[in-house]
């Protein structure tokens, strides 16, 4: 997957930030996914947070380093904007998120929640056939997976058929990670994606 050089700027557009209400009001609601046919990589969020569920864009959260990483890993020629979000495919990129509902922390899901989301984005996965699954966030991965041991980067076994790497949870609570060291582990994903063979042609 080849990312063409280009601005490093991230666009900045405007947009009315939800006000205490409206995020309130946003608890346990869902959002789409940014999925596609044969993706690259499919990310998986953990759960959406109440700035995600208010507005519809994944990692919407200020603060939030999903984006920034996505950039500094190689993924993307620039910073995308959340509001951005549709123009993943085209990279070859998507989102989903192991539990549907939104919360206004991540550690606010049940152990049961992670589990049946981890069979329901089994079955995602299966439908959808993207090359690499991303989980963003181990304690949830290790949780739903009944992986107790796992730890971040590549993982021994596939996730119905997509190879399986686990990363940093990017939000901005997570303080073992700077921005600096969340893009390089994003940048290890993404050399072990470039480094995959081509697809076979007929």
């Amino acid at each position: 997957m080849e990312v063409s050089p280009g601005p490093t700027r991230p666009r900045e557009p405007e947009f009315r930030r939800p006000d205490r209400a409206e995020l309130a009001a946003a608890a346990d609601r869902t959002i789409p996914d940014v999925i596609d046919q044969g993706l690259t990589v499919l990310f998986v969020g953990i759960n959406p947070g109440l700035w995600s569920a208010a507005t519809g864009w994944h990692f919407a959260r200020p603060g939030n380093r999903f984006w920034p990483a996505l950039h500094r890993g190689g993924f993307t020629p620039r910073q995308l904007h959340p509001s951005e979000q549709d123009t993943l495919p085209g990279y070859g990129l998507g989102i989903t998120n192991m539990v549907a509902r939104a919360s206004a922390r991540a550690d606010e899901l049940t152990p049961a929640e992670l589990v049946t989301g981890a069979r329901t984005l089994t079955d995602k996965v299966a439908l959808y056939r993207p090359t690499w699954v991303a989980v963003v966030g181990v304690t949830a991965y290790r949780i739903g997976f009944a992986r107790p041991k796992a730890g971040f980067g590549p993982q021994p076994e596939p996730l119905a058929g997509a190879r399986l790497w686990v990363l940093p949870n990017p939000s901005g609570l997570n303080a073992h990670f700077t921005p600096q060291t969340l893009g390089a582990a994003f940048g290890e994903l993404r050399a072990a994606v470039a480094g995959d063979p081509p697809p076979a042609v007929g």
